[in-house]
């Protein structure tokens, strides 16, 4: 399956070095930023980062001249998977595909909740992405509804929210999530 042209895909390639070095670099940066802030948060060490990427910290900085824009980068590299995903998960039946769908969205929460205090809700990026994953996940959803296995008395904002909020709590375990979730899930299951 080929990649959409998602608002967000557009931004995330123009940021990415064309060199293959330069790429390896930038995407080894990318990885270890999204580690380090899942385990550290907001304020994770850049030379930590520059460490677990196997580089150098002029070549973060290069790659990412604020703190700001690192975050914005992961952030929009996240975004972006996820966008990428549903394109995979289209093929499958409408259910399994809107839930492994938002299994992958809960995975990309982690990130975003870790940098959430660095990002502006208004800023260009924050808004393409956000546009970008109602075009990726809206479609998944309604396909979902038509067939009769999502139920027709929500909206897609509305299922993002409800999984959002299941996220933002603090549990023993990703299994304790897992079970919460499916637990939510089965409440957005149509009636049969």
């Amino acid at each position: 399956m080929t990649a959409q042209p998602f608002p967000i895909g557009g931004i995330v390639a123009s940021r990415r070095p064309h060199r293959k070095d330069a790429a390896r670099n930038y995407d080894a940066l990318l990885a270890a930023a999204r580690e380090a802030f899942a385990e550290h948060g907001a304020e994770a060490s850049l030379e930590d980062i520059a460490r677990r990427a196997g580089v150098g910290i002029g070549t973060l900085y290069r790659n990412f001249p604020t703190r700001r824009h690192l975050f914005e980068s992961v952030y929009a590299d996240e975004v972006n998977t996820l966008c990428q995903a549903a394109l995979g998960l289209a093929e499958r039946e409408p259910w399994e595909a809107l839930t492994s769908w938002l299994r992958r969205f809960v995975d990309y929460t982690v990130t975003k909740r870790a940098i959430r205090e660095a990002l502006d809700n208004e800023s260009e990026i924050f808004l393409t992405c956000r546009d970008s994953m109602y075009q990726a996940g809206g479609p998944l959803f309604e396909r979902a509804q038509k067939a009769g296995e999502a139920r027709a008395d929500m909206g897609f904002d509305d299922l993002l929210r409800m999984v959002a909020g299941i996220t933002s709590t603090n549990f023993l375990d990703d299994t304790q999530r897992d079970r919460v979730l499916t637990v939510a899930l089965d409440g957005v299951r149509a009636a049969r």
